[in-house]
This record gives C-alpha cells, sequence and structure tokens, in this order.
C-alpha cells in the first residue's frame, strides 16, 4: 500500500512542494523554463543499444557500424530537438468552467494556440493526478491557428473547488523523449449539490398577506398553480417551457398565484441532524419547480431569495445552497 511505502510518500510530498511554487494563471506560454524533457523507456533502450554498436564496431574495427552507430544518434539527437519544440512556444488557455453538481464529472475546456508556421503533432492533454495516465485528451494543432481539448475531473463535493493542476506532453516524433509541463489554473469550478433522486413532492404553497386558504401540491408533484390548458386561456398564462419538453399545454392558475407564493425551507427539508440530505432535497426541488415554471422562493438559514422564476433566480438559489 502507498501510506507504507516510504518512497511513494517522499515522492508525494515533494511533487506538491513542487507544484505549490507553481504560479496560478489561467493562460500559459510555454518557455524553457517551464518546460521538461526526459528519456522514455524506448529512449533509454535506443541508448543501450547505441553503446552496445559503438563498443562492437570499436573492438572489430567496423566501418559500417561507426556510420550506424552515429546515424542513429543523430536521428535520436534531432528526435530530441524536435519533441521539445514541439511544446516550447505553445499557449494553454483555459476557459471558464461552467457550475457542475456534486458526483459528476466537471469539464474543463483547455484552448491550444500555435503561433508558428508549422503543425503541431501528437500533444495530450490531462489532470494531473494518480490517474491521469488513462484519461489524455490527444490533438494536433494546426499552424497559426488553436484547437480546444477537453478533459475532466470529479469533484466529491458541493463548494468551490479549485481546478486542479493539468499537465501537457508529447512524445513526438520518435517517442524516444517525452516533453512535458505542468500547469496550476487559478479558476474555480462551483459545484451545486447533488439533487436527490426520488424527491417528495413540493411543499404546501403559503398565503400572502390577506390570502385565503393554503393551496397544496397533488400526487404527481405538481403545484396547484399550474393546471391543465384549458380552451379559450390567454396564450401568456400558457407554461410554454413545460409544453415543449412535455408535448402538453398547461396554464398559469392566477387566482391561485395571487394569494400564495411557494417557498422552499430549509427545515421542512428533512432531519435536523442531516444538513447536506437537506440541501439535495431542496436542490431537487429547485430543479422541480424552475421545470414547472412556478415562481419560487428560497428560506436557508441567514439567508433569504425571495420568489421569482427563469434561470437566473435558477442558478442563484443553486448557488446560494452550494456555498452555505
Amino acid at each position: 500500500m502507498s501510506f507504507l511505502n516510504p518512497f511513494a510518500i517522499a515522492r508525494s510530498r515533494f511533487r506538491r512542494w513542487w507544484q505549490s511554487r507553481l504560479p496560478l494563471v489561467d493562460t500559459l506560454t510555454l518557455t524553457q523554463r517551464n518546460v521538461y524533457i526526459l528519456p522514455t523507456r524506448a529512449g533509454f533502450m535506443l541508448g543501450a543499444t547505441l553503446m552496445v554498436l559503438l563498443i562492437g564496431s570499436i573492438n572489430y574495427q567496423l566501418n559500417l557500424g561507426y556510420l550506424l552507430t552515429f546515424l542513429l544518434a543523430g536521428c535520436a539527437l534531432v528526435g530530441m530537438h524536435v519533441s521539445h519544440a514541439t511544446l516550447r512556444g505553445l499557449t494553454l488557455n483555459l476557459l471558464p468552467p461552467e457550475p457542475q453538481f456534486a458526483g459528476t464529472s466537471a469539464t474543463l475546456s483547455v484552448v491550444l494556440t500555435n503561433v508558428r508556421k508549422r503543425t503541431r503533432h501528437g500533444i495530450g492533454v490531462a489532470v494531473l493526478d494518480a490517474t491521469h495516465e488513462t484519461h489524455w485528451s490527444w490533438t494536433d494543432v494546426p499552424p497559426q491557428g488553436s484547437t480546444t481539448v477537453q478533459v475532466a475531473f470529479k469533484p466529491l463535493a458541493r463548494g468551490l473547488h479549485r481546478v486542479p493542476p493539468l499537465t501537457a506532453e508529447t512524445r513526438f516524433p520518435l517517442g524516444t523523449f517525452r516533453v512535458w509541463t505542468v500547469w496550476r489554473p487559478a479558476a474555480q469550478v462551483l459545484v451545486y449539490p447533488a439533487p436527490e433522486a426520488f424527491p417528495p413532492p413540493l411543499p404546501p404553497a403559503e398565503p400572502r398577506a390577506g390570502g385565503g386558504s393554503v393551496a397544496r401540491v397533488n400526487d404527481t408533484g405538481e403545484f396547484e398553480g399550474v393546471r391543465a390548458y384549458r380552451r379559450g386561456d390567454p396564450m401568456k398564462l400558457v407554461v410554454w417551457k413545460k409544453a415543449a419538453r412535455t408535448d402538453e399545454l398547461v396554464s398559469r392558475d392566477t387566482l391561485q398565484a395571487q394569494r400564495h407564493e411557494l417557498w422552499l425551507d430549509g427545515d421542512q427539508a428533512g432531519t435536523v441532524g442531516d444538513a447536506e440530505h437537506r440541501l439535495s432535497r431542496l436542490c431537487a426541488w429547485v430543479l422541480q419547480a424552475d421545470k414547472l415554471g412556478l415562481d419560487y422562493g428560497l428560506r436557508l438559514r441567514g439567508q433569504q431569495i425571495t420568489p421569482a422564476s427563469g434561470e437566473a433566480h435558477k442558478r442563484r438559489c443553486l448557488e446560494a445552497l452550494a456555498l452555505c
């Protein structure tokens, strides 16, 4: 096991110390100061083969052996220069990441920009972690152009998470040298709580000041402020968002909407001791109310968001759930 291996512990600590010295930037231009190169296993094997060929040529005075040895050595040196130049001068830019739900993969889009007049071949980008070797995104960058690659990582908890370190590498053209860089982006990813898979129906609406009795939620989980379309209903009362998804026409019940307002309250979302479960249920309720096109508000400890609807209101509520 790795925690009992002193070499693994020392390597992990050195990696953390070394990465902490890297600057936090969302745009990185690769130069000789931040591009590294080492032989691969194939490169070490080629070096050993060249050494055997050289010793054999010296012992047996083989002129053709000298020719083959130095020809292969020259090809390896040229390949080393080409491999290093493939990354050197490349610009990496991280696009702002979109918010995600906990437990799902957060996708990161990285733009590779090439200002040279030659194509850069075989460039891979990955998240730098213990398993990144199986999740490379490979691409070629056209001359004086750019290309976009996507990599992903999975944040397990809600909140604001810093993007993990990324790495880019190439082994072009011969595969005898590995050229790579390590990059620490400054961007952060907002992670919403994971919505409950099978939430209960929306809570009953609360009467407004001077309103009548409390409106409730039916067995299908739909708020009574939305009813089936009736012939003659004005078009402005039709919930077009729901109609586009389900091909069913529904209308707002303006009388109910005027007398009641829907509040999603954290104190009514579950047991007192399970805070994460309450947030998960509130997240599911927010998505459900938005899907129905309802006006809804959110109450959390120390924070209250007044009832509204729309994409901006949904994002505001989910952000409040992620950061509370």
